[in-house]
């Protein structure tokens, strides 16, 4: 029986992969700048400078829209206690130490130029929203009690890293505006960049420790939340963004577990251990049953909404008959 390696065995181990990726990213990675992604001309001041303060006519953004932007501003903006679980089980040594750095800054400037634009175009409450984000960054991420170390860590931040990317793509189509579009396109660029270096590294650890980091891959995607889980509104924003596509089941699915899976070569591997084969097994009974979840799912949402455009259409009628 093989014998199972430490943390900092494991990442030893992996510190060429882990150099070898930043190297890549640092050579692909574009640099910009927030305030080019800002329609600065729309700003104008508060109440406290002699302006007027926002009220809800002021916002061009659907509810849908507001709800998936405040979504994932407030989960950009508890980036320092991401940074920390990230620093804690990978190391602040070596390429390990730099790539924590440079994904730190890179995601900060996620935060930074969509609050600017939601100040500047007044798309949503300025007040709850920065009201909200106290509450949530004081409250902090935290990984549940048994989700320490680099394995379980690095799984999940890849599933999470490409969630992300297809909630701003998405987001950023629902707010019918070309700047908020190039925006959020731009951050979704990004957060493609981190989970194929995240990717590549659970890769490696597969190939060093299979039976260590399937069980790790199971751990994660049987207990999947986004970051931003426990957020203000977080319920209300979530079945938003679910019922009009912004982030549901099927995108979970389709466009983030079995991608990952399949990248990794998950169940056409022929060096699992009992533990790794195990924790496949479970794994692929999981994937069984959230396929049914997404078609129940889809089945009541076409259901709601198709209730609801009858109600609209009703309204309509009758709006146009008075």
């Amino acid at each position: 029986m093989t014998k199972d390696l430490t943390q900092l065995e494991i990442l030893t181990a992996l510190e060429p992969v882990a150099e070898q990726n930043l190297n890549r990213h640092l050579s692909i990675a574009k640099d910009w700048n927030p305030h080019d992604y800002v329609p600065w001309e729309e700003g104008r001041n508060f109440a406290a400078m002699g302006g007027i303060d926002w009220e809800p006519g002021q916002s061009r953004l659907t509810e849908v829209a507001k709800a998936a932007m405040i979504t994932n501003l407030l989960t950009e903006d508890n980036l320092p206690s991401y940074h920390r679980e990230i620093a804690e089980n990978f190391s602040q040594d070596g390429a390990w130490g730099t790539w924590v750095g440079r994904w730190t800054a890179e995601e900060n400037r996620h935060g930074i130029v969509i609050r600017d634009y939601l100040v500047v175009t007044r798309g949503v409450d300025p007040v709850a929203l920065e009201e909200a984000r106290m509450v949530h960054m004081t409250a902090g991420a935290h990984a549940p009690a048994n989700w320490g170390g680099f394995l379980v860590n690095v799984a999940y931040v890849t599933f999470q890293e490409l969630a992300t990317r297809v909630s701003h793509r998405n987001t950023g189509r629902a707010c019918d505006d070309a700047v908020a579009d190039k925006m959020l396109s731009r951050i979704a660029t990004d957060e493609n960049l981190h989970m194929i270096f995240y990717r590549n590294l659970c890769g490696a650890a597969i190939d060093l420790v299979p039976d260590q980091a399937m069980p790790a891959i199971t751990k994660v995607l049987t207990n999947f939340q986004m970051p931003g889980a426990g957020m203000p509104n977080w319920r209300r924003n979530g079945v938003l963004m679910a019922k009009h596509g912004i982030y549901d089941l099927r995108q979970h699915l389709d466009e983030v577990v079995r991608p990952v899976l399949k990248q990794w070569n998950v169940f056409e591997r022929d060096d699992f251990g009992p533990r790794a084969e195990a924790a496949r097994e479970e794994l692929a009974q999981f994937i069984d049953k959230l396929e049914k979840d997404v078609l129940r799912f889809e089945e009541q949402r076409d259901r709601l909404l198709a209730r609801e455009r009858v109600v609209a259409e009703r309204n309509g009628v009758g709006a146009a008959a008075r």
